[in-house]
């Protein structure tokens, strides 16, 4: 007698835990499909919350048996959303093929379904048409020849009865409704748009602006970038610098790195400065801890990991938490002059623009220079303008003298 084999075992794919926070996350797409073979820890679902994107791993090396979640469906933390049989180490694994194989091409199938003398299905296949549409005249309704040839003649002289097609004219204008898409906000997106509104009714935001001359920087980048990049592994670009010189102003006018709780102040003696970054999920804010305690290389390298990270949805929630100023760079999209809006519970935030040759006066002469403007953002309950003007021209002049941040002057 067989012994009936006991079922393959198998693992379940949950949503790990993302930070107190967070209770619930949004399936935004499945990377493999119900059947598909997979291998332990490879990617299998990802999930987006409110603040961040990341990847579920695979459980076990086996099949994706079960997708018990649909894509654009809500979950909570600790929630099964598949399951994964698992391969048995002492079975060997077999070549799967993942190519869903097509049916055979039929005659058509209706010829299947209908009883048909042999001459009368070589005239429905070579007229390719449905047998079903045609009333049989024969024993019992089966079709005849006749009757195939009939209903062909039958369309012939409906054919020739058609008056001739009028000239074709421009398709009428269709419903705009029928142009219109709707597409959920994802999560990020939703959460984003909930903390600029915040922004805008919770803080007195006002925004001072200025240019500065990047000759000086650009000739100092030119002079040490080969060398930089082959001491360091990573490449000196314009980010660090800007850090450094914001580091300078914070330093000085300490309001511009505090936040505002209920009827107090908190001043923040350490200065974690968020980089804003594009991705197609949305703007994300990864965060440089502790950039008053980090070499320009450090800097460069924490920056380049972010941008890394970014464009594979790999961000995580401890990289964009926290934060007591940003630097957002639009000048990267060609953006010559814009308004940023605060990060809240920030109290500041400096908009880099594109780098553009204009003709300034020098000493009395014309000249053309490399100008960026800048934007400084500030909630005026906490930052008077005053600070904000002198914090913002504190940073065109480390820039326009980068010595000043080399010696801390």
């Amino acid at each position: 007698m067989n012994k009936k084999a006991s079922p393959q075992p198998q693992k379940e794919i949950k949503v790990p835990p993302m930070g107190e926070s967070i209770t619930e996350a949004t399936i935004s797409r499945w990377l493999k499909k119900q059947g598909e073979a997979v291998k332990i820890d490879e990617p299998l679902v990802e999930v987006e919350t409110d603040k961040v994107t990341l990847e579920i791993g695979s459980p076990a090396t086996g099949i994706l048996t079960d997708i018990l979640v649909k894509q654009g469906d809500t979950v909570e933390i600790g929630a099964i959303v598949g399951k994964v049989t698992v391969e048995e180490a002492s079975t060997p694994q077999k070549e799967v093929s993942h190519v869903k194989q097509s049916p055979e091409k039929p005659t058509p199938q209706a010829l299947e379904e209908v009883p048909l003398s042999p001459a009368v299905r070589k005239h429905v296949a070579e007229a390719k048409i449905d047998p079903r549409l045609i009333q049989g005249q024969g024993k019992e309704g089966r079709l005849t020849k006749g009757d195939v040839l009939s209903f062909l003649d039958k369309g012939k002289e409906e054919e020739a009865s058609q008056p001739a097609a009028p000239p074709s004219r421009p398709a009428p204008p269709e419903d705009k409704k029928d142009r219109i898409e709707r597409v959920r906000m994802s999560r990020l997106r939703q959460r984003i748009a909930e903390r600029l509104k915040e922004a805008q009714n919770t803080a007195a935001i006002l925004t001072t602006f200025n240019e500065v001359d990047m000759t000086n920087v650009i000739a100092l980048r030119n002079h040490l970038k080969e060398s930089f990049e082959k001491k360091h592994g990573v490449r000196l670009g314009f980010m660090s610098f800007f850090v450094k010189a914001c580091l300078v102003g914070l330093k000085e006018f300490p309001a511009v790195n505090a936040e505002i709780e209920g009827d107090e102040i908190i001043y923040k003696n350490y200065y974690d400065i968020g980089i804003a970054v594009g991705t197609p999920q949305g703007l994300v804010v990864p965060v440089v801890r502790d950039a008053d305690q980090k070499s320009f290389a450090q800097i460069e390298k924490d920056i380049a990991n972010f941008g890394q990270k970014a464009r594979d949805g790999k961000l995580s929630l401890e990289d964009l938490q926290g934060g007591t100023f940003t630097i957002s760079n639009g000048g990267i999209y060609g953006s010559l002059m814009s308004t940023p809006i605060l990060n809240p519970p920030q109290s500041g935030i400096l908009g880099m623009h594109k780098i553009q040759e204009r003709p300034i006066a020098v000493n009395g002469k014309v000249e053309i220079r490399p100008m960026m403007y800048l934007a400084l953002s500030y909630d005026h309950r906490i930052i008077d303008g005053t600070e904000a003007v002198t914090f913002l021209v504190r940073i065109k002049e480390c820039i326009e003298d980068p010595e000043r941040i080399l010696l801390d002057v």
